[in-house]
């Protein structure tokens, strides 16, 4: 059992959801070099999280789900994360999407219900496709340069989305798209198979490679007027509490960046000491402040995803917070798996060793929403209106 998690289990359920994550970290670890070269997210992975129905967890349990809350996701992502962050990342955007679907009602309620039957029956997987070449995160409020036209009983919808996790592996994407008949934004429910969508390999990253996070294109996409789903009028404010499977998933690999320096420190010995790096005292202080960032990070996420979970009544009031832990919890790895970095000295550069692959993915959680700037304006502006 991880040491930093064993504070945060409260029941016995949540001991099992662990255990089944950690028993999937371990499968998932054995494939980060295969994903590495592909770019893609790994279709083996994908089949054993649908096996373990690590997919229909969010779900009520009528439809084949557990309703798990934002603690127990926290908890599952974190350990999915240890042993492959990008894998963790791709699936948590499902998790989440789910979870947000069943719990805020963004739907007609038929047809939330006949979607949450189809992912329980057949354990299908979704994500959001919004951000775009020319607008960047959807967070920054870019109106989509994707169109959907009325045609009839139809809507013809085109454009090209990037950033699209998992893309090529998805059974659904939930376009966002300009409205012109309603100008207004709305999101359409698209099946893969639909003539006119296709993926376009595009995923060069440094980091997070084993997201295949590609390119969706849309050419003359024709679906039927119920395929959209959602119409948003104006930018909702309402905190999104499972947005925190990002800073669950960075502290993840944070996580497994310490754990793999501390047997790294404890193993490595050069025939200029007597005892291994990790009796050194500057080996020790790193040794020391990555676990004091790790507790504080941990205490941080932990305690406002737990809040969210008891009281719901006061979720609207917990966006600052929210926004809080995933600058202060991501930036934390970084920090974490820097030191890592130090402990292991050349070696964490070496592709015998996982350091580099944590260095470079932990980055990615910067550029993840919200962004630093966009929280700290929000943390002003709130301390501003308060006194």
């Amino acid at each position: 059992m991880s040491y930093f998690l064993k504070s945060f289990i409260q029941n016995d359920r949540q001991q099992e959801l662990l255990e089944t994550a950690d028993k999937l970290a371990e499968k998932l670890k054995r494939r980060t070099e295969e994903t590495e070269l592909s770019a893609q997210f790994s279709p083996d992975n994908l089949h054993d999280l649908k096996q373990a129905d690590y997919v229909t967890l969010p779900l009520p349990e009528r439809f084949g789900g557990k309703q798990i809350n934002l603690s127990e996701l926290l908890l599952m992502q974190e350990k999915l994360a240890e042993g492959d962050g990008s894998a963790a990342l791709s699936i948590g955007w499902h998790m989440g999407v789910v979870m947000e679907l069943s719990e805020q009602q963004l739907w007609q309620q038929e047809q939330f219900e006949a979607f949450a039957r189809e992912i329980g029956e057949k354990k299908l997987v979704v994500n959001r496709a919004a951000s775009e070449p020319a607008t960047g995160s959807p967070t920054r409020g870019g109106i989509p340069e994707t169109k959907a036209v009325r045609q009839g009983e139809n809507y013809v919808v085109n454009g090209r989305k990037t950033f699209t996790t998992m893309a090529s592996v998805l059974d659904y994407y939930l376009v966002t798209a300009y409205i012109e008949e309603k100008d207004a934004v709305g999101s359409f429910l698209i099946p893969r198979n639909t003539p006119g969508v296709h993926v376009e390999h595009t995923w060069d990253t440094m980091a997070m490679r084993g997201t295949g996070s590609d390119d969706l294109v849309l050419q003359d996409v024709h679906i039927p007027e119920q395929a959209l789903v959602e119409v948003n009028k104006g930018k909702s404010s309402k905190p999104k509490g499972w947005l925190l499977h990002i800073p669950a998933c960075y502290l993840g690999i944070a996580v497994a960046a310490r754990n793999d320096a501390v047997a790294f420190a404890k193993s490595y010995q050069p025939n200029s000491l007597n005892t291994p790096i990790s009796e050194v005292p500057h080996i020790k202080q790193k040794i020391g402040e990555m676990d004091l960032k790790l507790l504080q990070a941990h205490y941080f996420m932990y305690g406002v995803a737990r809040q969210w979970d008891e009281s719901p009544g006061s979720r609207d009031q917990l966006g600052a917070e929210l926004a809080a832990v995933k600058t202060s919890v991501t930036n934390a790895a970084n920090e974490v798996v820097d030191l890592a970095l130090r402990i292991a000295g050349g070696r964490g550069l070496s592709k015998q060793y996982r350091f580099e692959q944590y260095y470079r993915n932990v980055r990615a959680g910067l550029h993840n929403p919200p962004m630093d700037d966009m929280v700290i304006q929000m943390l002003a502006g709130k301390a501003v209106k308060s006194v």
